[in-house]
């Protein structure tokens, strides 16, 4: 079985963007497809709830690389609330169409992405509550 790719395909596959991994990122978050094998791991940095930087590793196919290569481009500086709402039709258009039985690993670069940013909002929610709480005042002893 033969597949063509697009030469945007093979381009982020060879050269691709953001592979890596961020040093004290805000948020990591692992993605997998039991069917193909395919495994992409996402750490993720905000500032002003704005994706300032997300970077990549992946343990899978051309495609797989190349979806998480240009959906990461894509979503730098985004709102966080819009990256939620990613389609992955994007990344297909963006590189200029895959292979019917690549399109999943789109799919799986959304998930990705998506999870990374719900861990991040767990782990801001959890800081934000505990700095809600009210201080512990110390009472004079009671006699």
């Amino acid at each position: 079985m033969s597949l063509n790719y697009s030469k945007k395909t093979l381009d982020n596959f060879r050269n691709p963007k953001n592979i890596g991994e961020i040093k004290n990122p805000d948020a990591t978050a692992e993605v997998g497809n039991m069917v193909c094998g395919d495994k992409l791991f996402f750490s993720l940095k905000v500032k002003d709830e704005k994706i300032k930087d997300i970077k990549f590793l992946s343990f899978g196919c051309a495609s797989n690389i190349a979806t998480a290569s240009v959906m990461t481009e894509m979503v730098k500086g985004e709102k966080l609330k819009d990256a939620k709402n990613f389609d992955w039709n994007r990344i297909v258009e963006e590189l200029e169409g895959l292979p019917r039985q690549k399109v999943h690993c789109s799919v799986l670069a959304v998930e990705g992405l998506r999870k990374v940013i719900s861990e991040y909002e767990k782990k801001n929610k959890t800081k934000q509550k505990n700095s809600e709480l009210p201080k512990i005042r110390k009472n004079k002893k009671i006699k």
